[in-house]
């Protein structure tokens, strides 16, 4: 069947890629076995990988893996979830804030295995509507680790799992600039954002803070605004849009991912990149009326 056939295929291309880089008609010949006209196998080559978000591609035409995507056909109850939630001294990690509490809880095969939380010195003051909105103060950090005392621990915690987030982006952006600074490597691993999950996986929630979506799936927040008490209960969100997902027929994490991702914007195959002229391609031009 086709369905079957395009999946054998993007596995193929999958395998083929997981070696390193490769020209568009490299991929043609060595996963669809086309050799001849270059124009119509490169087209092949865009319509098969051309939608799926795990392959990217450059003006080049060289082809790659997206490195923050699962590998195919690695089932959700397989997928190791370090939930993190993280409490700042700001908004922006590149404009200097920095991290003053952290939490990580581990979910595997559908519960939650494991957890762990604490405060970080952040080396800088903390402004006072931080304070008022987390309960935690300068004294309260004063003789806490700085990041650096915990970068192995919080790195050990993230290598091989999916990072998951509600609002991925803040937290990761926060997380890897920390382990940057304290010299430590950022795992290269798959993100998924509760925020993005809700918004595909339960439409009927127009507002998608984590309050309105914890009332929405019944989970009591112990804690809210400090790390353990919204990762804690990120964690519990997490379970339920899993379940969410598992009704559409969503069984693996990279489709799970290509799903939330599925409205980006098909690849665009340009004929010219490969020196062509392929027959039909000029009669498709508008020409400027005169």
């Amino acid at each position: 069947m086709k369905g079957e056939r395009d999946a054998s295929l993007l596995r193929r291309a999958e395998d083929s890629l997981s070696e390193g880089p490769q020209q568009t008609l490299e991929l043609a010949k060595e996963v669809l076995g086309l050799s001849g006209h270059p124009g119509a196998a490169s087209a092949a080559v865009f319509h098969l990988l051309g939608a799926d978000p795990r392959f990217l591609v450059d003006s080049q035409g060289v082809w790659t893996l997206d490195p923050t995507m699962a590998p195919l056909g690695v089932s959700l109850s397989e997928v190791s979830f370090a939930v993190v939630d993280v409490e700042t001294t700001g908004g922006r990690a590149w404009n200097g804030h920095r991290v003053i509490e952290i939490a990580i809880v581990e979910v595997l095969g559908g519960t939650i295995v494991d957890e762990y939380e604490t405060l970080i010195n952040p080396g800088q003051g903390i402004p006072s509507m931080i304070s008022s909105l987390t309960g935690i103060t300068g004294a309260m950090t004063s003789v806490a680790p700085y990041f650096e005392h915990v970068a192995d621990e919080v790195a050990g915690r993230l290598e091989g799992r999916a990072f998951v987030a509600h609002n991925a982006a803040f937290d990761w952006s926060f997380v890897s600039s920390e382990l940057v600074r304290a010299n430590v490597d950022v795992p290269t691993m798959p993100k998924l954002c509760t925020v993005r999950m809700v918004r595909r996986l339960v439409p009927v929630l127009r507002h998608r803070n984590l309050d309105v979506v914890t009332r929405h799936f019944g989970v009591d927040v112990q804690g809210r605004h400090r790390a353990y008490g919204d990762a804690f209960a990120t964690a519990r969100v997490l379970l339920r849009l899993l379940d969410e997902a598992a009704g559409r027929g969503v069984e693996d994490l990279a489709t799970l991912q290509w799903y939330l991702k599925r409205r980006r914007q098909r690849k665009f195959f340009d004929p010219h990149q490969f020196s062509l002229e392929l027959p039909g391609h000029e009669s498709r031009k508008r020409k400027r009326p005169r």
